[in-house]
């Protein structure tokens, strides 16, 4: 079975394509190396996927190329324990300290540029 069908229906990708774009961008490793999205995958296979800031690392477990509802989907896959102890730890920090720039997306609308120019002028 092919590695981003795989990603796709253990649910780590949206879709297919978005699974394919990550496995071209090294974002995907299988066995401790990168691959290409054709890659054939196996039962017993360690894989590390990163999307975003958090990054999994787990041993294939079954496989399917349909994609079903989540609990279907978690079974493909078992997650080490230092994996998930450093999500848990990653979600937990972020959750105290949020970075402020997280928020911002792109340019202030017309609504942020005036509530700035009111903050910045002491009202």
């Amino acid at each position: 079975m092919r590695i981003d069908k795989w990603l796709w229906a253990a649910r780590f990708f949206k879709t297919r394509s978005l699974a394919a774009q990550a496995v071209d961008g090294g974002k995907v490793h299988l066995n401790g190396e990168r691959c290409k999205p054709a890659r054939e995958i196996r039962v017993g296979d360690g894989l590390r996927v990163r999307a975003g800031e958090t990054e999994w690392q787990m041993v294939v477990r079954a496989l399917s190329d349909r994609r079903g509802p989540a609990s279907v989907a978690q079974g493909l896959y078992e997650e080490t324990a230092a994996s998930r102890a450093r999500r848990e730890e990653q979600a937990a920090v972020l959750k105290l300290a949020r970075e402020p720039a997280r928020d911002i997306k792109g340019r202030p609308t017309k609504r942020d540029r005036r509530l700035l120019k009111n903050w910045q002028a002491g009202e």
